[in-house]
């Protein structure tokens, strides 16, 4: 192969160098920002009342997106009484940085048309150190209260307490409801007597890299084994882990040595860890210091995943009660940044622990899957390959059409000219769309 050579005229080499400084004030601008959240696609604009007067409608299915201040936004349901449980999660996500302390927090409350909190559905989250995304969530119960299992209208309320030296703002706030249907006859009614227990047996294999995503919405998918990310102070990575019936999880997170500007320095909550079920509400969380050098949690054991678990009076047991996607957040304090280099990531190890024989659901009188709960096939392929939401629903769909160009008895030249007629579609609407 020969050389290529290349040449700078007078004025390209002044152009060039008149660029140095800008390149050298970029860098000095500081790193990059943190990743933001990844909304919902396809949530629907709400606008939450400060009453129950004029509260607009949710329905169970649906995202909503809406803004959060201090103070109460009410929602209206209208329900079936067919023993159904509704969950109605909410999601704040205070932009990086924000002013958050140990009073602020949301709270999910049901309540009748007569003002009365419905029994057991009141739900709450609270902030750290850090203004991370939180979740809390509010339940309608089909069956045990019987005060709200009739048919009718329903009022969920959010509420966001701030401190006076707080940030006052509104926050993006995202709302989901899923119901999960009544049960069938023969259907558990009490607590399990007991259940395996005991601290979990982490793996200790070569760590595979997996980046983990913005929030519930582009978690990475893993499955046992051991994962290598990293964070750079007050980022939060997201991860997502299907539990069948009879299973447990055992999670362990750890932090790497950092870049110190410092001789010394100590972040409090420096590495925190939280799980949640696959409707949203928080299951456990364990939080610890960081000094730049090493750190590392460790989670209980959850309980194996058992409908049952929702009538013991221990919450720990009663949060994983469903099978689906449990959802791991793991954050580096942003308090880290006053003694490491903030633009230097940090590797994260996490450690997963899947046991148990997946057991056999509980009746229902309809498939769990259209609430967004069990574990099915492409759930655990998603697991093995490593997949956040939007790219599995993105496989399932080329799957699909696969199938579909195999049905017809295609070749492989006529699909390369479908998929090429399809692009030159595509641009030319494109084209159609920018002309003036």
């Amino acid at each position: 192969m020969g050389r290529v050579r290349t040449t700078m005229g007078a004025a390209a080499l002044a152009v060039a160098v008149a660029g140095l400084p800008t390149v050298a004030r970029a860098a000095e601008a500081g790193p990059e920002p943190l990743p933001t959240y990844r909304a919902a696609d396809g949530a629907k604009p709400v606008e939450g009342k400060p009453s129950t007067a004029d509260a607009p409608e949710l329905v169970a299915g649906s995202v909503y997106a809406d803004k959060l201040g201090p103070g109460d936004r009410v929602y209206r349901l209208v329900l079936k009484q067919d023993q159904s449980n509704v969950y109605v999660s909410a999601v704040v996500r205070p932009a990086p940085g924000t002013k958050v302390s140990y009073g602020d927090g949301i709270e999910v409350e049901v309540m009748t048309t007569a003002g009365r909190s419905c029994q057991g559905s009141t739900g709450s989250a609270g902030f750290g150190y850090d203004p991370v995304p939180i979740s809390a969530v509010g339940v309608r119960w089909g069956v045990e209260d019987h005060e709200c299992a009739p048919g009718g209208v329903y009022y969920v309320k959010v509420t966001r307490t701030s401190a006076k030296g707080s940030d006052q703002g509104d926050w993006p706030l995202e709302l989901r409801l899923q119901r999960e249907p009544g049960r069938g006859p023969g259907g558990p009614t009490a607590a399990p007597s007991a259940w395996p227990s005991g601290a979990a047996t982490l793996p200790g294999t070569e760590a595979v890299g997996r980046s983990g995503g913005t929030g519930f919405n582009d978690a990475r998918a893993l499955r046992s084994g051991v994962w290598r990310d990293e964070l750079r102070p007050g980022q939060t990575r997201w991860y997502r882990v299907p539990l069948d019936w009879g299973q447990q999880l055992g999670l362990g997170a750890e932090l790497a040595s950092a870049t110190l500007t410092k001789a010394y320095g100590s972040a409090s909550g420096g590495l925190a860890v939280s799980l949640y079920s696959p409707y949203r509400g928080l299951v456990s969380s364990k939080d610890t210091s960081y000094d730049g050098k090493q750190a590392g949690v460790a989670l209980e054991k959850t309980p194996p995943v058992s409908y049952e678990n929702r009538f013991t009076s221990d919450k720990d047991v009663q949060r994983a009660s469903i099978a689906g996607w449990y959802y791991i957040a793991v954050t580096m304090g942003g308090k880290v940044s006053e003694f490491t280099e903030d633009a230097t990531p940090v590797p994260l190890t996490l450690r997963v622990d899947v046991s148990g024989t997946p057991g056999k659901a509980p009746a229902y009188k309809e498939a769990l899957a259209a609430g967004g709960f069990g574990v099915g096939a492409q759930d655990r392929e998603a697991a093995e390959e490593g997949l956040t939401a939007p790219e599995a629903a993105d496989a399932a769909g080329n799957a699909s059409v696969m199938r579909v160009v195999a049905g017809a008895g295609f070749g492989t030249g006529t699909v390369l000219l479908l998929v090429l007629g399809g692009w030159t579609l595509l641009g030319r609407r494109g084209r159609g769309a920018t002309s003036a």
